[in-house]
């Protein structure tokens, strides 16, 4: 009987771990820089480039690349979600109205963007902890390095892949997997 109890224990211990594993992009929700809910079950059947962004880094300029490679693959099902962080030597200092009107003035940007939350630390935003634990996604670790790092997650909300900070929005392994 004991070692029935312990089998037991095992199997639903591995269930468990197995339904933490199975979570997907579209079990989070989160506010849009406007302050309205956004519900990333709406992106179900799209491919999703997700980039924490900084409006004073050096990276700063691939929001002009990220948003034409957005207009490129709009059309295929393809979609990016910027998220504004301060996690990096202060160099998204604004607040929300004053990173939406950067963005929009300087590079244009059309493609959503999201209020300004954490990718790294003690106050990490949940969406953050699953795209870099593998613990979470079940595919890989990516702790956030510096500001536009990307990832890539695909059309069943499985995290596919990422991108380093220093990657150019239309790097090959982005664009590959955009095409495939």
């Amino acid at each position: 009987m004991k070692s029935v109890l312990v089998l037991l224990t095992f199997i639903a211990m591995a269930f468990l771990s197995n339904a933490q594993n199975n979570k997907t992009l579209y079990d989070f929700k989160t506010t849009t820089i406007d302050g309205q809910p956004f519900d990333f079950e709406s992106l179900k059947g799209k491919k999703v480039l997700i980039v924490n962004v900084a409006s004073k880094c050096g990276h700063t300029p691939q929001y002009a690349e990220l948003e034409e490679l957005y207009k490129k693959y709009a059309e295929k099902n393809f979609v990016i979600i910027g998220f504004p962080a301060n996690n990096f030597m202060g160099q998204e200092p604004g607040t929300n109205a004053e990173i939406k009107e950067f963005c929009t003035s300087k590079y244009q940007v059309t493609f959503p963007m999201m209020a300004k939350i954490s990718v790294k630390g003690k106050d990490i935003d949940p969406l953050y902890s699953w795209l870099t634990s593998k613990d979470l996604n079940g595919v890989l670790d990516a702790p956030v390095k510096w500001n536009f790092q990307k990832f890539m997650v695909d059309e069943q909300g499985h995290v596919a892949g990422f991108a380093a900070p220093g990657d150019k929005p239309f790097d090959e392994k982005i664009t590959t997997w955009i095409e495939k």
